[in-house]
């Protein structure tokens, strides 16, 4: 499959970081052709401004080459794992902007007389793995899983209801031990082995 990974943490030393190296690194020993997009690292500009809003409303293609690029990279997906810690109950604002700005009008979904139609019917998976600072109870009984439902509900509308989702999440992470985040890396890396050829 060809796998889009999405990373969104600005410290590379951090857990968030090595989460992402063990995703592209399971994918790549399973066989998948990655493509890795560290947002942080390459310097991500997650601003639509004035003129890019226009041109969205009026369904024109961006002229910004990174914007470009990044674009090709999600036409270019069957897959995609988006990896980056929950802070405030959602994505860190790189990756909402990331979102904002590349799934658009024409490449995400196209606005029909039926409403949305989905764009990228060849997303087969799309999976999350985060971390949190909550307990898994005031995230999702209490606040409703914003994050989880922003990514694998919301973003159907755009891949079709085909798309087989996955979520893996450490919750009370400041307060995890070595040991649990060594578990989590390895039940990372056996869901990342397990993805559809």
């Amino acid at each position: 499959m060809r796998l889009l990974v999405v990373h969104a943490h600005p410290v590379p030393e951090s857990f968030g970081t090595a989460l992402f190296r063990t995703v592209v690194e399971a994918a790549e020993a399973a066989g998948h052709e990655v493509r890795a997009l560290d947002l942080c690292a390459e310097g991500f500009d997650p601003v639509m401004g004035a003129e890019e809003r226009r041109g969205y409303n009026e369904g024109a293609p961006p002229r910004d080459p990174v914007l470009l690029r990044h674009i090709r990279h999600l036409r270019w997906a069957e897959g995609i794992v988006f990896v980056y810690p929950t802070w405030w109950y959602g994505q860190p604002a790189i990756l909402k902007g990331w979102l904002d700005r590349v799934w658009r009008t024409g490449v995400a979904f196209q606005l029909g007389p039926k409403g949305l139609e989905p764009a990228l019917t060849r997303i087969r998976v799309m999976g999350v793995v985060t971390t949190l600072g909550s307990s898994r109870w005031l995230w999702s009984l209490v606040m409703g899983a914003p994050g989880r439902k922003i990514l694998l509900r919301g973003l159907l509308g755009c891949t079709g209801l085909r798309t087989r989702t996955f979520w893996l999440a450490l919750h009370d992470m400041d307060s995890s031990t070595t040991a649990q985040r060594d578990r989590f890396l390895a039940r990372v890396r056996a869901r990342i082995a397990r993805l559809p050829a």
